[in-house]
């Protein structure tokens, strides 16, 4: 089972605000993904740059439009994630309730934990089996 820890942003991180006492929560991180390394559950993990370097693809009837960051609700932004693979969503809790806290100690900050979808959830089909090849490729 996969998950992806979420990092959810915050005015400050969309500013780009260094967080007091960087050098510490940088090694909190860093022995926080070192655990998982150590686990063998940690696929990936990285924060991300603020919403104002990035832009959506908004699709519609008409087709598609391009929207240039920055993006308004920070709250609703991610930050920063973690990819797990673990045997069952107790241990993917375990691991996210261990998770540091991203905006420094005593700060407020909320870390999602979604499960991504498995290619084996899905109805057998071609286009299934060209998904899978395609998956079995990348992750090699």
């Amino acid at each position: 089972m996969r998950f992806m820890i979420i990092v959810k942003s915050c005015p400050e991180f969309e500013a780009e605000v260094t967080p007091e006492a960087p050098e510490e929560l940088m090694a909190e991180m860093a022995a926080y993904h070192a655990e998982l390394a150590r686990a063998g559950v940690l696929l990936d993990g990285s924060g991300l740059h603020p919403s104002r370097t990035g832009w959506r693809i908004h699709h519609n009837a008409s087709g598609s439009t391009v929207v240039d960051g920055p993006f308004a609700e920070a709250k609703e932004l991610i930050a920063g994630y973690t990819l797990i693979q673990v045997r069952s969503r107790e241990e993917a809790m375990e691991w996210s309730r261990r998770f540091p806290n991203p905006a420094g100690k005593g700060k407020e900050a909320v870390i999602e934990l979604r499960q991504l979808i498995e290619l084996d959830e899905f109805p057998p089909s071609d286009a299934l089996q060209q998904m899978k090849a395609l998956d079995g490729q990348a992750r090699t």
